[in-house]
């Protein structure tokens, strides 16, 4: 019965242990813009039209487009594509080889104005 006690308690402090190391070092490559994007976390929206998911839109759009400028060269408009978008084109640049132009993983996306 002791042993068993004595490998919960390990386990328990273990597990917060790697909580307490891993958290901070996520926490750290966090940049001004998406901490704005973050600030919308866990509200929900009536509508599309609704001013604080406008605010949310605009700020998603210009924290993607420059991190697709930075991390892969590719200069985006935010308002020429939604921020949905621009999640999904990110998402397909990471997978791109490097001598494929990123103008062919453009073509399928349409363009709001």
């Amino acid at each position: 019965m002791a042993v068993k006690n004595f490998v919960s308690i390990i386990s328990i402090l273990l597990i917060l242990s790697w909580l307490i190391f891993m958290v901070p070092s996520s926490q750290g490559k966090e940049d001004p813009l998406s901490s704005e994007v973050l600030s919308h976390a866990g509200e929900s929206y009536r509508a599309v039209d609704d001013p604080a998911y406008v605010s949310y839109d605009q700020a998603l759009r210009t924290c993607l487009a420059d991190r697709i400028k930075k991390e892969f060269g590719a200069v985006l408009d935010p308002k020429t594509y939604s921020g949905f978008d621009l999640l999904e084109i990110e998402a397909l640049l990471k997978c791109k080889k490097a001598d494929e132009p990123v103008e062919d993983f453009l073509k399928g996306f349409p363009k709001h104005r």
